[in-house]
């Protein structure tokens, strides 16, 4: 074995093994009441057919929408991994096909005062979910708090759902705006991803996000792209008073059809991709720079 054989076996010996690294996508809206939290489970429900290991992360405290829909009640929530030390694995409800979700509750608001201590703490717990998941949905609350705002600064990978209602893109532009104007928001060349919901006509999404895509080129630093079009679909509604995903209570519906192409979309993004080098450490590290 010659000296050059010698040097690369040190290396190898010496390299650490990387530590796996789940893929963060943040689905968000402008305001309430155009599908946010549907479009975050039935993503969730599309990623587990093509056998990934997923969890979402219901940040939408003070509303129940996740666990309403999957007709799970959560007996945990963040609050108990914060205050009562239970680990990230006991505070995780799995819901219908096994998919994960963990309930934010009072925890996400207290995350605002907690110390670096704390903060490390719970960014030590939450990256554990970097070796359970390969995806992680964040549902965050709609419209522009300072809560939402610290997700979507703190995230590489960003949902924007929006409706033809017109408060619903004069919302989603005040919301990009925000995001742009954030002191913290790295703006990485990585476009926002817009899905247009409750639509009559694929052309009507396409449209829709042309219309909020002009003022942003016009007055924003930043970009966004049509992800997809999901449809109008009575299958819907139906699905929310059933409490099951539409996509497993009729997987051939145009709503299920959708949602498959913007799943199958996403899934096409190279996995040399910024998206894929945050993790949940990585993401949740973004609050301890606060302090």
């Amino acid at each position: 074995m010659d000296q050059a054989d010698k040097l690369r076996n040190i290396i190898k010996a010496n390299q650490v093994a990387p530590q796996p690294t789940a893929r963060v996508i943040t689905v968000t809206s402008g305001k309430g009441g155009v599908g946010k939290s549907n479009v975050a489970i039935n993503l969730a429900v599309q990623f587990k057919r093509h056998g990934k290991r997923v969890i979402i992360f219901d940040a939408d405290f003070g509303l129940a929408n996740i666990e309403v829909m999957f007709g799970a009640i959560p007996k945990h929530s963040l609050a108990d991994l914060l205050y009562q030390g239970m680990s990230i694995r006991d505070i995780i409800t799995w819901g219908p096909m096994e998919i994960g979700f963990i309930s934010g509750g009072s925890g996400i608001i207290g995350m605002s005062n907690l110390n670096r201590d704390n903060l490390n703490y719970l960014v030590s717990n939450l990256s554990e979910l970097d070796s359970i998941a390969d995806v992680i949905i964040i549902d965050t609350g709609a419209g522009i708090s300072d809560a939402v705002l610290e997700f979507l600064v703190a995230s590489g990978e960003i949902l924007l759902v929006t409706t033809p209602e017109p408060t619903s893109i004069t919302d989603s532009y005040s919301l990009l705006k925000s995001l742009n104007n954030h002191p913290r928001f790295e703006n990485a060349g990585i476009p926002v991803k817009v899905i247009t919901n409750m639509i009559e006509t694929s052309e009507e999404g396409k449209q829709l996000f042309n219309k909020l895509n002009t003022v942003v080129k016009r007055y924003l630093s930043l970009s966004i792209e049509l992800l997809g079009v999901i449809p109008l679909d009575n299958s819907i509604g139906k699905s929310i008073m059933q409490q099951t995903p539409v996509t497993i209570m009729d997987p051939d519906c145009k709503s299920s059809k959708a949602f498959k192409d913007i799943a199958e979309t996403l899934m096409d993004i190279p996995h040399e991709s910024p998206v894929y080098r945050k993790g949940m450490r990585g993401f949740f590290e973004m609050f301890v720079k606060r302090k």
